[in-house]
């Protein structure tokens, strides 16, 4: 199914521009790709099994990592591990054996090891991550030091790591300071030139896409909650919510495109759910008008415009993104999350 959901996405790509996050679109020019790489444990399975009716805890699916493609805005992987209890750094490893040479991926600070950026290195691939305060730093030299946004931005070559679990590794440090406040990253990209240091500030919230992604599929493609009895059934809801999830952006960006805004300044909560409304009427639309031809032999029937059909349209109001009224909302969370399992038969890895 994960070979499914790539061909997918790599068919529907084929001949298209980026669309998503135009700020990045000259990094394409020194890199193959721009990806943000994060994991997320997916949420409780629906329906009490009867082999876990005398245990409260929630019972967890398994998890997955993602490869979130920045500027064309779609899942370009998805790998699913049955057991949430795996390591995400290692079933993240795992996903950078497809990924192509010079692609740039976005982390966060879990990815802020020495490990992590052996793994890049090996592979062809670049990072930039938040600075994780478990690895130490030894200071090789000061590359520059300059005011950057009312702020000082420092750029430092580092050894990174301390050698029990892998050699040392040569990276940059970005610093910036501002009063209180500081924002401090990681890049492997040892040349200025290729990945200036305000380059690399600014491309890291843009890792936030990735949590956005976990939200889309969740909430918006309703992958939270699961009723499948195995982990391959499982794996089969997600990768279909990620096929769906790609088709859609497709859609968003084509839309975007035609009344000449930004894709982000369209609502995938509000504009989802009206395309795949207007995509069941149309299909069922277009099976009862091939009924009604096939009933009526010898009478010549005029089709009418799909797109003049109520369910065809929407204004551009009622799909566009809204500001923020107010302070953000504070999630709840919820206790019976505190215990969890895994699901029965996770510990082996399907295929």
């Amino acid at each position: 199914m994960q070979d499914l959901q790539a061909a997918f996405t790599e068919r529907l790509l084929a001949g298209r521009k980026p669309a998503f996050a135009t700020p990045l679109h000259p990094l394409l020019a020194r890199f193959s790709g721009l990806r943000a790489i994060d994991g997320s444990k997916l949420d409780a399975v629906a329906p009490r099994l009867k082999i876990l009716w005398n245990n409260r805890s929630v019972v967890l699916p398994g998890a997955v990592v993602a490869h979130y493609d920045l500027v064309y805005g779609v899942v370009r992987l998805l790998d699913f591990d049955a057991d949430a209890a795996a390591s995400e750094l290692k079933r993240a490893i795992r996903t950078l054996d497809g990924v192509e040479v010079g692609t740039l991926l976005v982390a966060d600070r879990l990815y802020g090891n020495a490990v992590f950026f052996a793994e890049l290195s090996d592979r062809g691939l670049f990072g930039v991550v938040r600075y994780n305060r478990t690895m130490g730093l030894k200071e090789v030299r000061v590359l520059s030091k300059r005011r950057f946004k009312g702020g000082t931005i420092e750029d430092r070559l580092v050894g990174a790591g301390s050698g029990q679990k892998t050699e040392p590794q040569m990276l940059r440090c970005i610093t910036w300071r501002k009063g209180k406040i500081k924002r401090q990253i990681l890049t492997n990209v040892l040349d200025p030139k290729r990945l200036t240091a305000e380059e690399a500030l600014g491309l890291y919230p843009f890792r936030w896409q990735v949590e956005r992604l976990f939200f889309d599929l969740k909430e918006v493609l309703d992958l939270h909650r699961f009723y499948a009895a195995s982990p391959n059934g499982v794996a089969m809801q997600v990768h279909a919510a990620a096929i769906v999830h790609t088709a859609l952006r497709i859609a968003q960006a084509e839309i975007a495109r035609d009344v000449k805004l930004a894709p982000e300044q369209l609502s995938i909560p509000k504009l989802f759910p009206r395309v795949a409304v207007a995509m069941e009427s149309t299909a069922a639309a277009e099976v009862m008008f091939a009924a009604t031809v096939r009933a009526n032999p010898g009478v010549r029937i005029k089709k009418p415009d799909m797109h003049d059909l109520p369910f065809a349209s929407t204004t551009l109001a009622s799909i566009r993104v809204q500001k923020r009224k107010g302070p953000r909302r504070i999630r709840k969370f919820c206790k019976a999350r505190r215990t969890w399992k895994r699901f029965p038969g996770s510990k082996r890895r399907e295929s």
